[in-house]
């Protein structure tokens, strides 16, 4: 039997799966690593942590498996997006540490290249919206703040790239700089048109050109593994996005086809195929995947940027929870919210409102609340804002969905998959292999490895596990959800510009 290495590099914990010929999990490990918060909104990982805690996992899965590296056909790739990592090309040393994708140190930048009108250029090139979430100012940012590090980054010393590029590059030993359409996508500096680098964003992002990675579509040639790092040298055929592996791991193919992932934050995308949908309510237009050069899918997305970190965040700030598999039980032992409602805007808000300056705030707190009514409101809470994101992608698409595919360490919890069910109004989907962001990392690298033949044949290995059907009335459905845009509109523009 053939076996495929998927490498599932995430916000807060790295994760490795061994996946057979048949798509099943033949093998699994994950470590966690550490957040840096150096200033509030401010967010950071070492990408040491990063790289060692991947690897960690990669040998891990393979021996939990008891697979051995030569019985592996190739390996995927698929990582957290728009974290940022800038390095020394003959060292291989980051000279700072990666700013991640939640971070929001950019928000000024950003403010004063919309004032330049630049904002309409980068909607219209990228598809996506001028915020600090996105890669191309974070590195800005770098040049700008390491000290010599722009002059380095112009004479070609420097390389950047998001953390697919940085383990492709580790994993190689630094012979591959590369990312995939999907990743590049992500970055501001992406024309998502032409699949190329738009000299114009370079130029006024101030970005040079040198420390790019080349360009490739999401599953191919990106490189081989050495032997020193997994035990023989592997083939690295597959890289996307973790949302834009997690839709091919749902077998997203067909236009119309939605997903969730449910991790650290949720993201949701809707296959356009190869129409590029320009949203009016905040949504971005992005690569859902591309199998050959010069061709893509697309998609609409929808980013949330908290949801089960606000989970982490009972568990490590409140202390009221000592795992997080434990908020489902704690928050089953209330029949409902209280009136509690938690508006988890720690980093800002993504979509579809995209207010950097929101804060998160929790409100109806009684004397009578407790931290099961808190959990409750923390679950409730992924829910809701997947609706706010599933209403504006409806109206961009034209679509009305009839179905949610749901993925992620929340889709595991029945009481939050059914909840979501109950305020979207219709069913949600769970697979029978919810690791479908590792899945559709290894269905890349397959395709490309000749496991299977296409996407096509990917498609006949989806099972449904279970499904959730709405149980409460219309009526009470508004109820709830206008309760919780009461409590968005408090949480908006809690920090006052700087």
């Amino acid at each position: 039997m053939t076996f495929v290495l998927a490498l599932d590099q995430g916000t807060t914990s790295s994760r490795a799966v061994v996946f057979d010929e048949r798509g099943a999990i033949r093998g699994f490990d994950q470590r966690e690593f550490p957040q840096h918060f150096p200033q509030p909104g401010w967010v950071e990982h070492d990408p040491a942590d990063i790289w060692r805690s991947q690897l960690e996992t990669a040998r891990g899965a393979l021996l939990n498996a008891g697979v051995a590296a030569s019985d592996v056909a190739a390996i995927g790739i698929t990582n957290q997006r728009e974290t940022t990592i800038v390095w020394d090309r003959a060292s291989g040393m980051p000279i700072h540490n990666a700013i991640v994708w939640q971070d929001r140190r950019t928000a000024p930048l950003c403010e004063q290249l919309k004032a330049r009108g630049l904002e309409r250029t980068v909607r219209e090139t990228t598809g996506l919206l001028l915020d600090p979430y996105f890669s191309g100012t974070k590195v800005a940012w770098l040049l700008d703040n390491v000290p010599g590090a722009r002059a380095r980054a112009e004479r070609g010393e420097l390389a950047f790239g998001t953390v697919d590029t940085w383990l492709v590059w580790n994993l190689t030993e630094g012979a591959a700089h590369v990312t995939d359409y999907t990743n590049a996508s992500r970055t501001l500096l992406f024309d998502l048109r032409q699949l190329d680098w738009s000299e114009e964003l370079l130029t006024a992002l101030r970005v040079p050109r040198a420390i790019l990675p080349r360009l490739l579509p999401s599953l191919g040639t990106f490189g081989t593994a050495t032997a020193a790092q997994l035990g023989a040298p592997l083939p690295i055929g597959g890289v996307a996005g973790d949302q834009h592996a997690a839709l091919v791991g749902q077998a997203g193919f067909a236009r119309g086809v939605a997903k969730n992932t449910y991790g650290t934050g949720s993201f949701l995308v809707l296959n356009t195929g190869s129409e590029i949908v320009r949203s009016e309510s905040g949504l971005i237009a992005t690569v859902a995947y591309a199998t050959r050069p010069g061709e893509a899918t697309y998609a609409l997305e929808g980013s949330i940027f908290v949801t089960g970190a606000a989970v982490q965040w009972l568990r490590d700030g409140l202390g009221i929870i000592s795992a997080s598999a434990e908020v489902e039980e704690l928050a089953a032992r209330v029949s409902d919210n209280g009136g509690v409602y938690f508006v988890p805007a720690f980093a800002g808000l993504g979509a579809p409102h995209w207010d950097p300056y929101a804060r998160g705030a929790i409100f109806g707190l009684t004397r009578g609340s407790t931290g099961a009514h808190l959990a409750r409101a923390a679950l409730e809470a992924m829910a809701y804002q997947t609706v706010d994101v599933v209403r504006a992608m409806e109206h961009d698409a034209g679509v009305r969905l009839a179905e949610l595919r749901v993925d992620g360490g929340a889709a595991t919890n029945d009481l939050t998959m059914q909840f979501q069910a109950d305020v979207l109004g219709v069913d949600v989907v769970r697979p029978r292999v919810t690791e479908t962001t590792a899945l559709g990392a290894a269905y890349l690298a397959g395709i490309a490895a000749g496991i299977w033949r296409d996407t096509a044949d990917v498609a006949t290995h989806w099972h449904e596990a279970r499904r959730f059907h709405p149980q409460i009335d219309v009526g009470e459905r508004e109820r709830m959800m206008g309760e919780w845009h009461r409590a968005v509109d408090r949480a908006k523009h809690w920090e006052t510009p700087r």
